[in-house]
């Protein structure tokens, strides 16, 4: 009964005093929130990329003029802008070399900001429009739906013929009308729709299925020459997969023409790369993150100690009468302990409930289900609590020692 007198009283000494209440509960929150929103938001980037990245397929890999990412690989951007670009002739080269060690062997190339016509209707600026070969298709996890796929006449003629996306395909022929022999064009280029691929999916936010494939050659021909390859490679079985990897690197220094003394002038993409460089990046901005938010923290616990011995003096008075009349000094320290305790915790779950609502706004993105980060959670409760003992321990011993005669005398 005495405690659940001393939480009340807790609880109405703050809301005598609720803008200076509020203005100290978001002080925390602001701490929590920082924290929280960015954990939820990299758990959900995690969890795409996980996704993500079983459309390359267990047995794939990726040669590449650039990495995935700059971050942690000890060279700057220029150093990798400064690399040749692969060639479709290297490229060609590079499968010739191969051999049979490989199942399948792509070549793709890129550009992301693309638009879309048939008759009178128009796409957004979103299409991608990508230059291929005949193994596009079985390289990167697509089958056809309807129509063909490209064929090796197709490229060797670099023919103004396409494939494309379910994406493209839904919003340039809707109602089920069928694309195929129909003429598309994409920036003011005219292509004949030879086919379309199923469904695929979005991968790392990004839809799969709003694309065109046209030849490669076409793509270098008609587009843009001066573009870098990638070249996408399968290795037989898991089994194999170190072993064509290592041919692979071999392989493609010989059509890159380096000599024994230079260093590899490509990148080698695997799942497992991509996946230990975005772990870098994660935990870089996880570090970052709790570093920031703990130091708000601090400040808003500075904050706490500052409004609670505020507090003490303007109730000085009433801690007097309170003590004359027999209340423990216990009592009085507990009291001003759960108001530090409740000005805490409080902020901390109206930042956790921001933070997750705010991460979460990522995960919308990504199509993924709603996020909540346990552990960030569980630790931002324990922090915040100890922070609002940590903090109030001080004015509530100086509340609970105070001397009733002077506390009555008047001033």
């Amino acid at each position: 009964m005495q405690l659940r007198e001393t939480i009340t009283q807790a609880i109405y000494s703050l809301a005598v005093n609720r803008l200076r209440s509020w203005l100290t509960i978001m002080g925390v929150a602001v701490g929590v929130f920082s924290i929280i929103a960015v954990m939820t938001a990299l758990d959900a980037i995690d969890k795409s990329v996980e996704t993500g990245l079983t459309s390359l397929g267990a047995n794939t890999f990726q040669i590449q003029k650039n990495p995935a990412t700059v971050f942690g690989s000890g060279h700057s951007r220029n150093f990798y802008a400064n690399r040749k670009d692969i060639t479709y002739k290297q490229a060609l080269l590079f499968r010739k070399s191969m051999g049979t060690s490989a199942r399948n062997i792509g070549f793709t190339i890129t550009s992301p900001a693309n638009l879309a016509k048939y008759a009178n209707r128009t796409t957004n600026p979103d299409v991608t429009m990508t230059g291929g070969d005949e193994n596009f298709s079985a390289s990167n996890g697509y089958t056809i739906a309807t129509g063909r796929n490209l064929s090796e006449t197709d490229i060797r003629s670099a023919r103004n013929i396409a494939v494309i996306g379910s994406e493209l395909a839904a919003t340039l022929f809707p109602s089920g009308e069928n694309p195929q022999n129909k003429l598309i064009k994409v920036n003011g280029d005219v292509y004949s729709v030879a086919g379309v691929f199923d469904k695929k999916g979005a991968a790392f936010g990004q839809s799969q299925d709003n694309f065109v494939l046209i030849p490669i050659t076409r793509y270098l021909d008609h587009i843009n020459e001066k573009s870098s390859l990638n070249i996408t490679v399968e290795a037989p079985s898991r089994k194999e997969y170190p072993h064509v990897i290592d041919r692979a690197i071999g392989n493609m220094r010989l059509a890159r023409g380096l000599t024994v003394k230079d260093i590899n002038d490509f990148e080698i993409r695997t799942n497992e790369s991509l996946i230990d460089s975005f772990r870098d990046i994660k935990s870089a901005i996880s570090t970052g993150a709790f570093i920031i938010s703990f130091m708000a923290l601090l400040t808003a616990g500075v904050g706490i100690m500052n409004i609670m011995l505020v507090s003490v003096t303007e109730r000085t008075k009433e801690i007097g009468i309170r003590k004359s009349i027999g209340a423990p000094r216990t009592t009085i320290l507990r009291q001003f302990l759960f108001e530090a305790l409740f000005l805490s915790i409080a902020g901390g779950l109206i930042g956790i409930i921001i933070g997750i609502a705010a991460g979460n706004i990522v995960a919308l993105k990504f199509n993924l289900p709603p996020i909540f980060p346990l552990l960030w959670i569980t630790v931002s409760m324990i922090v915040c609590s100890v922070i609002g003992i940590a903090f109030g321990l001080f004015p509530a011993w100086k509340a609970a020692n105070l001397n009733p005669v002077e506390a009555l005398r008047p001033k």
